[in-house]
């Protein structure tokens, strides 16, 4: 078995280690935690969909996806969602429902500490 290497993506590599530096500075586990989950092989990343958010959170909450959001089901519910990336009927719906679609590097910056965040796997 060969040796595991990590994220090839060099962008997903960048974000992973300044989300690891970040942490480190302010001393945030909620950013070493999303760190961590996104630093998993490929077969073990996280995938949501809509249909998951749209169940298990409530209006006016900040979600935090450590990998990408898929298109499956509806979103009725105005949420803040941030992910590594987001398919593009994801992103329509998410416009649609009248929800808001970030990055992780916009979330980090607006919230370093992950204050009121939830982190969905």
């Amino acid at each position: 078995m060969g040796k595991r290497t990590g994220p090839t993506n060099p962008m997903l590599k960048q974000l992973i280690e300044d989300l690891k530096k970040t942490s480190y500075q302010i001393k945030s586990p909620f950013l070493l935690a999303i760190a961590e989950k996104l630093n998993r092989p490929r077969r073990q990343r996280v995938e949501v969909n809509l249909a998951d958010i749209n169940r298990n959170c409530q209006d006016g909450d900040v979600i935090v996806v450590p990998g990408v959001v898929l298109g499956y089901g509806e979103l009725t519910k105005k949420v803040t969602i941030s992910a590594w990336r987001f398919s593009r009927p994801a992103l329509e719906k998410i416009k649609k429902s009248e929800s808001k679609a970030m990055s992780i590097q916009e979330l980090v910056k607006k919230n370093p500490r992950g204050t009121g965040v939830r982190i969905m796997c």
